[in-house]
């Protein structure tokens, strides 16, 4: 049984940073493409960013570039996202994804939330 566990999430002010944190069960971590998604209220759900199996490649939303980094650590199976300068428009619940392949189900977490207000 695959599950993601997200963490990380809180009340943060404008500017400031968290680590976001996934950790992945169930299934052989270093195969799957892993990615960080987000929906804040009354929206779709948006991706933010994505990682390839191997760390071969990284991809961003333009609102996350220059200020979120994601990476992962086979070993611990674990994918992150570490997310600075935060605007409030960052708040959300961010959602960790694991995908095999584009022809494979998705899988997903729970999400944790993200809030960035004075």
């Amino acid at each position: 049984q695959v599950q993601l566990v997200e963490s990380g999430g809180g009340l943060v002010p404008p500017g400031g940073s968290l680590r976001l944190s996934c950790v992945a069960t169930g299934l052989t971590f270093s195969r799957y493409a892993m990615s960080w998604y987000r929906q804040a209220p009354g929206k779709e759900r948006e991706l933010v960013a994505a990682i390839t199996s191997a760390a071969g490649s990284t991809n961003y939303a333009d609102s996350a570039k220059g200020r979120f980094t994601i990476s992962r650590d086979d070993a611990k199976n674990t994918v992150y996202l570490q997310m600075n300068s935060l605007k409030p428009e960052d708040t959300a619940v961010y959602y960790c994804n694991a995908r095999y392949s584009s022809y494979s189900r998705p899988y997903w977490g729970q999400g944790t939330q993200v809030t960035v207000s004075s």
